[in-house]
């Protein structure tokens, strides 16, 4: 069938209520998505495997939904893209590890299992680092995800498949996660917006360390809107997630965006301890700049977090030695350099480390307290340097400055995960490379509804800015680029079910496997 290629533009929840007016239908919906996907996915790498054959059948089931007056779900007909940490029934889910290269679950977690009883039709998954490792989502399965305003160029991790997705509208809802910025990095990088919310708003079943607040799921978006849509099909109580507790998931669809111009705005370019390049220093000072006329009143933050590096280095360490035990007391060799280096960091350590850890925590959200008794939000540059090209692992070097190790460079975003604050990145302009520029929002403690209105308002306000305003890839552009290799890794198919299998062949640098 031939499908309005335009239709993939359109936002989420606009696209919702035209399939609930039977202004259009969700099989014409999935196959612009499916248009899309190939033909700009072979040059970004965003979507791994794929259930082509599964989603048509459950998009025609959508529509006779619609057609025979049924109950809809928030999602209803919406194709949805899977972060590949999360397990997907009958559909490959890898984790970005060969250990896992067949791996088929037999059900949905909690929180694809919410997502499709909202109506979201899994399309495919979305690509990660290796078990989420890191800020650069390639893998030894897939590959490397490039980024969509230059695909010679990370983008961000380790929801960064699903960011990029999003950006170049191959799917209007995609799923993300967070523990060191894992949500908000890739935002930055692709030009969109990702919501960390407050451990327990969004249950994740998948953490063996359930009682862990550092680690959380959380929405991605185009527009905050988005953000707030998946949100509230999301969000509430599960006993999966013992952090979960009873709240109004609908709640997340009736914000209005926040009055700017009575806020008391605090601003700091590296929370006091982390590593910024000089040149996003100055792009950051600029934003602020241009925007602080909006605000009640706009300051410098001083901050003293204590050892907030040490303390991620543990508290990070514990949550990997959790999960790779086995596969590392099998063949240390299985696992790829950031999450063997996780392990062993962890192995390392002691109970004296842990519970110094623990205490460490607990002093470090005390002292962001003081800061927002004068302020009502913070804001920070969410990521210390533009997007790198996507061979290099990581940003090993900031102002000249070597790194302590692989996810150090994510500083700016750990720094607030250790807080337990919810925390947002919105689209700010572009940087002096031309590159998305990503805007970190710190709201009050347990305060995810403010928040969000706060995220509505900067977003309105954006919008008139020159400079603020949500840039946009132009995929026309998009093509093969260098380096290429001969063999690298993509997705297909499979035709008989909804497998989808990593093979060798297609096109497109940013696919490769080879050097990763």
């Amino acid at each position: 069938m031939t499908a309005d290629p335009t239709l993939v533009e359109l936002s989420a929840n606009e696209l919702r209520h035209r399939i609930g007016t039977g202004e259009i239908s969700p099989v014409e919906l999935l196959q612009a998505c499916i248009d899309r996907i190939e033909a700009v996915n072979p040059y970004v790498n965003a979507v791994t495997a794929t259930c082509y054959d599964r989603a048509r059948a459950e998009a025609q089931a959508a529509e006779r939904a619609v057609r025979a007056g049924e109950p809809l779900g928030l999602l209803h007909g919406l194709p949805m893209g899977v972060k590949d940490l999360e397990a997907t029934a009958g559909l490959l889910t890898t984790y970005g590890s060969p250990i896992y290269r067949e791996n088929i679950p037999a059900q949905d977690n909690v929180l694809v299992a919410r997502l499709r009883a909202a109506g979201a039709i899994v399309t495919g998954k979305t690509n990660i680092p290796e078990m989420g490792a890191g800020a650069n989502s390639r893998n030894v399965v897939w590959g490397a995800t490039g980024n969509p305003f230059d695909p010679r160029l990370n983008a961000g991790g380790s929801s960064g498949g699903s960011a990029a997705a999003l950006a170049c509208d191959m799917l209007p809802v995609c799923t993300g996660s967070d523990t060191g910025g894992s949500l908000r990095i890739p935002a930055a990088k692709c030009g969109v917006v990702g919501f960390r919310p407050s451990p327990g708003v969004v249950p994740s079943s998948r953490k063996l360390l359930g009682w862990t607040p550092i680690s959380v799921v959380g929405p991605m978006g185009r527009t905050m809107a988005e953000a707030c849509l998946q949100l509230a099909a999301s969000a509430g109580l599960s006993a999966g997630d013992p952090l979960t507790y009873p709240l109004d998931p609908h709640s997340f669809l009736h914000l209005e965006p926040a009055d700017l111009g009575g806020l008391r705005v605090g601003y700091t370019e590296d929370f006091g301890a982390c590593a910024v390049d000089d040149g996003i220093r100055a792009v950051f000072r600029a934003k602020i700049g241009a925007m602080r006329h909006l605000f009640r009143s706009c300051e410098e933050v001083r901050l003293d977090l204590g050892d907030v590096h040490r303390c991620f280095d543990v508290l990070r360490a514990e949550s990997f030695v959790a999960g790779m035990r086995e596969a590392y007391e099998r063949d240390p060799a299985s696992l790829g350099p950031n999450t063997r280096a996780n392990y062993e960091m962890g192995a390392a350590m002691s109970l004296l480390d842990s519970a110094w850890a623990q205490a460490e925590q607990t002093r470090i959200l005390a002292r962001f307290q003081e800061a927002f008794a004068n302020f009502d939000v913070i804001l920070a540059p969410t990521t210390p340097v533009s997007p790198f090209p996507w061979t290099a692992l990581y940003a090993s070097h900031i102002n000249g400055e070597p790194q302590a190790n692989y996810y150090r460079w994510l500083a700016l975003t750990y720094v607030t995960t250790l807080t337990t604050h919810p925390a947002l990145s919105v689209p700010c302009g572009r940087d002096t490379a031309g590159m998305p520029f990503g805007l970190q929002v710190v709201g009050r403690f347990r305060d995810d509804h403010r928040l969000l209105s706060i995220g509505l308002g900067l977003e309105q306000a954006f919008a008139g800015i020159d400079g603020l305003q949500r840039p946009r890839p132009d995929q026309a552009r998009l093509g093969p680029v260098q380096p290429a290799l001969t063999s690298i890794v993509t997705h297909a198919p499979d035709p008989d079910d909804a497998r989808g299998v990593p093979r060798q062949g297609a096109r497109g640098a940013a696919a490769q496997a080879s050097a990763v």
